[in-house]
């Protein structure tokens, strides 16, 4: 009876952190808000960063003169997650500079938060190395990072353009990452709840 009532509490944000032309990762993002949802995690938004277009950040939310449009809805929707899901795509052997400047902006909107990484790669590594440094990210962000990543290699191969995913490694890797990633994030915030 605990896990569904915090599974219908659990607020969940991924952040989506590709903003080229023709991106390929926002479809691994797209794909776990569906399967978060199907799971029963309907309290579960998907964050795009490139709907905000922030510019390179000078200095975090508060000490802004002159804030970028939005920044402060950002910030809330930031404050009220209980846990995240970072995607990137592996640019130069690291995550993106894009989402790097959006949560350049933020601090204490993830202190002691589940983060999980998902990389994306055209190649055969599926972004090992961003996922890596993701983690490293998260954890320099005060917030706790989950052991287990999702790796998503030949994007353009695995996932078609309508967003079904084709290879049937990953649609395990999908489910095995989404069933950590509740757990993960379930048992930290019940632990936070009852501190509290």
């Amino acid at each position: 009876m605990l896990q569904k009532a915090i599974m219908k509490t659990l607020n969940t944000i991924i952040l989506s952190g590709s903003v080229r032309k023709g991106r390929q990762t926002h479809k691994v993002s797209v794909e776990l808000n569906k399967r978060l949802k199907a799971a029963g995690y309907s309290n579960t938004n998907l964050l795009d960063i490139a709907a905000y277009n922030f510019p390179v950040a000078e200095e975090r939310v508060g000490k802004l003169d002159s804030p970028p449009t939005a920044i402060d809805e950002v910030q809330a929707f930031l404050n009220d997650a209980d846990a995240m899901i970072f995607v990137s795509p592996e640019y130069h052997g690291s995550y993106s500079g894009a989402l790097k400047n959006f949560l350049d902006y933020f601090s204490k909107e993830f202190f002691r938060k589940p983060i999980a990484v998902a990389s994306v790669s055209t190649g055969r590594f599926g972004g090992i190395n961003a996922s890596t440094e993701m983690q490293h990210l998260v954890l320099s962000l005060g917030a706790y990072a989950m052991p287990q990543k999702l790796i998503v290699p030949a994007i353009h191969n695995s996932i078609d353009e309508a967003g079904n995913v084709k290879d049937e490694f990953l649609d395990a890797n999908f489910n095995k990452f989404i069933s950590e990633f509740t757990w993960f994030a379930e048992a930290i915030t019940d632990k936070k709840k009852k501190k509290d």
